[in-house]
C-alpha cells in the first residue's frame, strides 16, 4: 500500500552562471516545505512523475507534478540509479541486492536484468543509462569490505536488447565506477570515477563509443581533484552533462572544497559552461523532465531540487 510522506522540494530559479553558495544566495533560492530522508537516482516518466531512491529506508519515492510525494516500491533491493526505457519500463540498480531489475509499469512484474557476470555475483551496481538502440549500460561498484571468496567483477556493464551481459571497462583501466551517461549522438560514453583515496581518479572519463557497443580511446573529460568528484549525471540534447559534484563541507575523507557544491554544466569540449550552488551535503544525481524536458531534478541530502534551463535534456 502506498503512503504519502513529507518531500522537501526547493526551486532553485533561472538557467545562467549563479554565485558561488552562502547563506543568503541559500535562502533567495530555495523554498523549503517538508523533508525526506537521503534522495538519490532521479527519473522521470512520461507523464512528469519524478521516480527517485531513498536509500535510508530502501525505497523507491514517486513524486507527482502536483507535488504528491508516495512509495512507489518498499524494500526496493537498496536500488540507487534509476532510468525509464524506451518502452517506459522502470529500470532499477540494486546495489544492496547486486542486481539489475526492470520493472513493467502496466502490470508490476519485476524482471531481473542482470546479476552475475561469468557465474559470479555482481557488487553493487550503481548507476545506468541507455544509447539510442535501447542497449543499457551501468556501472558496478566495488564493496569496500567484500566478504572472503567474493571475486571484484566491478566495472561497467552493457546489457543488449537480446539480454546478454558484457563488461566494457574492469580494473584497472578503471577505478571506482559511478555515475555513466552516453551522448545523445550515441558516439561517446562518458563515465565518473569518484575514489575518495588519496590520489585516487576524481574525474569524468570520455570514451569513443562504438557501434558494437564497446569503448575506445579513453580521455579524461573533467577532473575534479583534489575536490569531490560527481556522483551522477545527466546530459543535454546539446550534449552537455550536467554533473552533480562538489562539497559544502568537509567529510573526513581527502577530498577537499576545491570543488563546489552544486551542478557542473560541462561542454562537449570538457570546458565548464555554468555553475548551479546547491547548499546541502550530499548531492547525488539529476535528472530532466517536464513538459518541454527543461526542468532538472537534483537530488541532494534530504532534498529534491529543481532548476529550470534554457536547453532542452534527454531522458539519459
Amino acid at each position: 500500500m502506498r503512503k504519502t510522506v513529507p518531500l522537501l522540494l526547493a526551486f532553485l530559479a533561472g538557467c545562467g552562471v549563479m554565485p558561488e553558495p552562502n547563506a543568503a544566495d541559500a535562502g533567495a533560492n530555495v523554498e523549503v516545505t517538508a523533508t525526506v530522508a537521503f534522495t538519490e537516482g532521479p527519473t522521470v516518466d512520461a507523464a512528469g512523475n519524478v521516480y527517485f531512491t531513498e536509500t535510508t529506508s530502501r525505497r523507491i519515492m514517486k513524486l507527482s507534478p502536483a507535488g504528491e510525494l508516495t512509495t512507489f516500491r518498499e524494500k526496493s533491493g537498496g536500488a540507487n540509479g534509476l532510468i525509464f526505457d524506451e518502452l517506459w519500463r522502470l529500470v532499477a540498480c540494486e546495489g544492496q541486492a547486486g542486481r539489475v531489475t526492470r520493472t513493467d509499469m502496466k502490470t508490476g512484474e519485476i524482471e531481473v536484468l542482470a546479476e552475475t557476470f561469468q557465474d559470479k555475483r555482481l557488487n553493487a551496481p550503481n548507476d545506468i543509462t541507455l544509447d539510442g538502440k535501447g542497449r543499457l549500460y551501468f556501472t558496478d561498484m566495488a564493496r569496500p569490505n567484500p566478504p572472503a571468496g567474493v571475486t571484484d567483477v566491478s566495472g561497467v556493464y552493457r546489457i543488449d536488447l537480446d539480454g546478454k551481459v558484457s563488461r566494457i571497462l574492469a580494473v584497472p583501466e578503471i577505478e571506482r565506477p559511478n555515475g555513466i551517461v552516453v551522448s545523445p549522438d550515441d558516439r561517446t560514453l562518458y563515465l565518473i570515477e569518484a575514489n575518495q583515496a588519496q590520489g585516487g581518479a576524481r574525474m569524468i572519463r570520455g570514451y569513443d563509443l562504438q557501434p558494437d557497443g564497446t569503448v575506445r580511446n579513453m580521455r579524461v573529460h573533467y577532473n575534479f581533484y583534489p575536490g569531490r568528484s560527481a556522483d551522477g549525471m545527466t546530459i543535454d540534447t546539446a550534449g552537455n552533462i550536467h554533473a552533480a559534484a562538489g562539497l559544502n563541507r568537509r567529510r573526513g575523507t581527502s577530498e577537499t572544497l576545491d570543488t563546489k557544491c552544486g551542478i557542473h554544466v560541462i561542454s562537449p569540449a570538457g570546458k565548464l559552461l555554468r555553475f548551479f550552488p546547491i547548499p546541502e551535503d550530499t548531492l547525488t544525481n539529476c535528472a530532466f523532465g517536464g513538459p518541454d524536458m527543461k526542468t532538472l531534478y537534483v537530488t541532494a541530502g534530504k532534498t529534491i531540487f529543481k532548476i529550470r534551463t534554457d536547453i532542452a535534456g534527454t531522458r539519459r
